[in-house]
């Protein structure tokens, strides 16, 4: 992840099925604070859970260039859910916010 730091040139990246977790997805966030290319970023099978998507969801709020986010298949369930609801917010250039097959229902608060 330390590679995409510095990185201007890459617009898309897919990590599909690479068992990330919520440790990676942490490393990833880090990244996309301060990442100002990367458009379109493929998690898809990844078990990042509820807390990995909580990570994304804090980059969320500060990224300016990412505007895709596949997530499918991440086990992130309701809370997941709330935290990228949340971070949405305040989000200025996603547009497309793929949650498929991630038992996402009604939040409790």
């Amino acid at each position: 992840a330390d590679v995409l730091r510095g990185n201007t040139s890459l617009k898309e990246l897919f990590l599909d099925g690479n068992h990330i977790g919520p440790e990676g997805a942490a490393h990833l966030a880090d990244v996309l604070r301060v990442n100002t290319s990367l458009e379109e970023l493929h998690l898809q099978r990844n078990n990042i859970g509820p807390e990995g998507a909580a990570h994304l969801a804090d980059a969320l709020r500060v990224n300016t260039s990412l505007e895709m986010l596949s997530l499918g298949e991440n086990n992130i369930g309701p809370e997941g859910a709330a935290h990228l609801a949340d971070a949405l917010r305040v989000n200025t250039s996603l547009t497309r916010l793929n949650l498929y097959f991630n038992n996402v229902s009604r939040a409790q608060r």
